[in-house]
């Protein structure tokens, strides 16, 4: 059985604007430690693949850098879209490459920016899930049980009858739930985080599109014939043009009755917000955390990123503060996933030098 990692780093990361741009996402960003997501990412998995069946998806903006955080990936493992249509699209073009090598193997799709504990269990759950989706031509995804009645969160509710020691049958996705229903979703014990990682065979998740999202199906064929010829640039760019922008959960997942669950024995956190990041971060007796020369008095519960320039919080509490070269964040923690908004304003009035 072999298998391929692919993984997903295409995205702007906008709720982590101003550090966050498009030339320097967040997966190329060193959040934890002293490697970029990116790199974090790669590392963990290759304790399962090897390191020439792992695959990046980006764009043509990054691919530069993901090259040169990434030496050690073969620079043909590292694949582009022309311009972005969700992960159903990003996903089924990755898997164009990956059929071409196998038409059978296992694919395991992990998001670039994820943040794992617990490293060992994490490549455990992936082998258990690995020989159960070949085995049985089955989608599955890594269920998070949740700890908190988290919003930020799309959920996945599991069946009661169980198939094996930790793999259940799927009864439904839910979308990010308000907090009333999150308490519901947790109390139930039927409900997981959905983590946003895959594992299939390739060619099953080749039959889930046929079946379920013809449209991208036939333009994938289209696209496949011109893999390795002079006509492939441009005919990527006519297919992606008419293509919807659909996530893979909405497009295939939430829609295929050859979906399981793994429940994860793993910590796990999507890294989403600056909050989620405070809440990831070493405090110190306030309750703050601080990156960098900062003066606080009467600051509790706050977060400052400013290794650039002197920051003084006098009276505060609560707070988000990131301060780069040429912006400035500030925000209540509890808006921390508002900070997207602030990139379409950007987007809206033409400060492409902010993006």
């Amino acid at each position: 059985m072999r298998i391929f990692a692919l993984i997903m780093a295409g995205g702007v990361g906008s709720r982590f604007w101003p550090r966050s741009r498009e030339k320097s996402p967040k997966q190329l960003l060193k959040i934890f430690g002293d490697d970029t997501m990116i790199q974090a990412t790669v590392q963990r998995i290759s304790k399962l693949v090897a390191i020439e069946d792992i695959f990046i998806i980006t764009n043509d903006i990054q691919k530069e850098e993901m090259l040169k955080q990434l030496p050690n990936i073969n620079p043909e493992n590292i694949l582009t879209e022309p311009f972005g249509r969700n992960t159903a699209a990003c996903i089924g073009l990755a898997t164009l490459f990956l059929k071409k090598k196998s038409s059978d193997a296992i694919t395991i799709v992990l998001p670039a920016d994820h943040l794992v504990h617990d490293e060992e269990l994490f490549v455990a759950n992936l082998r258990e899930a690995a020989k159960f989706a070949y085995q049985e031509k089955a989608l599955v995804t890594i269920g998070i049980q949740p700890t908190r009645p988290e919003t930020g969160y799309g959920y996945i509710q599991i069946k009661d009858n169980k198939s094996s020691s930790s793999i259940f049958p799927v009864a439904s996705f839910a979308e990010k739930p308000n907090y009333a229903t999150a308490i519901r979703f947790l109390e139930s014990g039927e409900f997981y985080w959905n983590s946003g990682m895959f594992i299939w065979r390739i060619d099953s998740i080749l039959e889930e599109i046929h079946t379920f999202m013809p449209e991208l199906f036939f333009g994938l064929e289209k696209i496949e014939q011109s893999i390795g010829t002079e006509a492939y640039s441009q005919l990527v760019n006519e297919v992606y043009k008419q293509l919807k922008s659909i996530s893979i959960d909405y497009g295939i997942m939430e829609k295929s009755r050859r979906v399981y669950l793994i429940k994860s024995t793993f910590r796990w956190s999507d890294v989403g917000s600056w909050e989620e990041v405070y809440l990831l971060s070493e405090k110190n007796e306030d309750g703050n955390t601080f990156i960098g020369d900062v003066y606080s008095e009467l600051t509790m519960d706050t977060f400052i990123y400013s290794p650039e320039k002197f920051t003084a919080a006098i009276g505060v509490e609560n707070l988000i503060i990131i301060n780069t070269p040429d912006s400035l964040l500030i925000c209540r923690r509890d808006q921390a996933q508002k900070v997207k908004q602030v990139v379409d304003a950007l987007k809206m009035q033409n400060k492409s030098e902010l993006l």
